[in-house]
């Protein structure tokens, strides 16, 4: 009785597979990402399947995730969070670390035990990484570490090629002798590529979202229903008792707060039609309504009250069918918030 992503094995692992070929075919190394909750299927998951595809690095997010994803691949991992002095000592030789400040890299510099290391320069994004201005000391320290390549972060929005191609100059310019690598983010593989072929260096493309989740067609979110009630006019119901307003069914489906369900970041609306949207939610919200993302014959249904941890009450108007305890329905979710119960690969 759970929340349970069905997989169709055989066409997601293809999909994941062509994504990789396609990228190398492009002379672009792929470096998939297993991060966060593991977008859906969870890091240990996605670290295996990366071994399964034969790729030499993965990367995590954090160094906290670093065991889990190190125990199911017994590649390289690249850690995407930049370094910092503290508990996070450098040391394993399958771990390469991101270093974003020019103080973090010249603590480094400065220890006896050579790290891994990849610099990461600042960018549009205006996240993490060494001003292109210190791209000259950090070129005089680099030799007291293991040094990997330069890595940018770009923005997910527009074309960013041109930029990157033009930090990966500046970057070489400034340290002709390095390694002459660059590991990029939020690039497709044609315009890696491109950056490669104009800078002369090898691409490895940190990616997410587009390998795991690009074609969503063989991944199938279900949740179980737990219990059915008929309700009348009148009747009170859920932790606050509101009274239904006419008669239906109560349906209580496994999926609450705790898996992530109707969980929303701030909205990134831009157009005036997203706008808009977002507003009307917003009033149908304070008036006490809100959508759920569950479907029950075909359509999206009303949360009955705010979901649960575990479970969510979804309100059935009179005249539709409801389904039993023990079947599932369809639930839409956003994969980088939700954590699935249960797997099932078919």
């Amino acid at each position: 009785m759970s929340v349970t992503l069905h997989i169709a094995a055989e066409q997601w692992r293809g999909r994941v597979r062509r994504y990789t070929e396609n990228a190398a075919a492009a002379g672009v190394t792929v470096v998939p990402v297993a991060k966060g909750n593991g977008y859906g299927f969870g890091n240990a998951v996605l670290a295996a399947e990366s071994a399964r595809l034969g790729v030499a690095t993965i990367a995590a997010g954090t160094y906290e995730e670093v065991p889990a994803v190190a125990a199911a691949f017994g590649g390289d991992v690249l850690v995407l969070t930049p370094w910092r002095p503290g508990p996070a000592t450098p040391g394993d030789e399958r771990v390469v670390h991101t270093v974003s400040r020019l103080e973090d890299l010249r603590g480094l510099a400065a220890g006896d035990t050579r790290p891994r290391v990849v610099v990461e320069v600042l960018t549009s994004m205006r996240r993490h990484g060494v001003a292109p201005g210190e791209l000259d000391e950090v070129a005089k320290l680099i030799d007291a570490v293991r040094f990997e390549g330069f890595a940018l972060h770009l923005p997910l929005t527009g074309d960013h090629t041109a930029e990157a191609t033009a930090l990966a100059r500046q970057a070489f310019a400034a340290a002709p002798g390095a390694a002459r690598t660059v590991w990029v983010s939020h690039l497709t593989p044609a315009h890696a590529a491109t950056v490669g072929r104009d800078t002369g260096a090898e691409i490895r493309l940190r990616v997410a979202t587009a390998l795991w989740l690009g074609d969503r067609a063989g991944l199938a979110p279900k949740a179980t229903v737990l219990d059915v009630h008929r309700v009348r006019r009148g009747e009170t119901y859920g932790y606050r008792q509101r009274r239904c307003r006419r008669d239906g069914t109560l349906l209580v489906v496994a999926g609450g707060t705790a898996h992530g369900i109707a969980m929303q970041a701030p909205t990134a609306a831009s157009t005036l039609r997203q706008r808009a949207t977002a507003l009307a939610r917003g009033g149908l919200e304070a008036g006490g309504r809100a959508l759920s993302p569950f479907r029950v014959a075909g359509r999206q249904r009303w949360f009955a009250e705010p979901p649960h941890m575990q479970c969510s009450m979804i309100w059935l108007p009179d005249g539709v069918t409801p389904p039993v305890v023990g079947d599932e329905v369809d639930v839409e979710v956003r994969f980088t918030t939700t954590a699935f119960d249960t797997l099932v690969w078919g």
